[in-house]
């Protein structure tokens, strides 16, 4: 059996994200596969890629071959020098900074306003007025 390391299509018209997959090279782009090793999303920037190393250096050992596409994102990941026995292969994948944390100016004012307390405070000082003179009888 012929097998391929290839992109699998997912996402909506014009914002496409990839899986990378082994598959049969006979099935379907998006048809049944082997396993998937990987992710590729190219819209976001830098473009997203993950890939399970240990399972691609062991597809490619066992003879599966990657498409052009495959080949080129295993090339920015160092698994495929890595494979060609390239000792110095390094991974050239831009990482996403982390987003700064929301932080809120201490300056402006706030867009709600407080709630008015309900008034329960009569009630209160009607158990405590009875609690009251008890405890002054007590006391005494």
């Amino acid at each position: 059996m012929a097998v391929k390391i290839r992109l699998k299509r997912l996402g909506k018209i014009r914002a496409p994200y990839y899986r990378i997959v082994v598959a049969d090279s006979r099935t379907k782009r998006d048809g049944r596969v082997i396993e998937e090793i990987g992710k590729y999303h190219p819209t976001e920037e830098p473009s997203f890629i993950e890939v399970d190393s240990a399972r691609a250096q062991y597809w490619l050992s066992v003879g599966a071959q990657p498409t052009e596409q495959v080949a080129a994102l295993l090339k920015l990941t160092g698994d495929w020098g890595t494979f060609k026995g390239d000792a110095n292969a390094v991974s050239t994948v831009k990482t996403a900074e982390p987003k700064a944390a929301f932080s809120v100016d201490a300056g402006k004012k706030s867009v709600l306003k407080p709630q008015a307390k309900k008034a329960e405070a009569p009630a209160e000082s009607n158990t405590s007025d009875a609690e009251a003179p008890a405890a002054e009888a007590d006391a005494e």
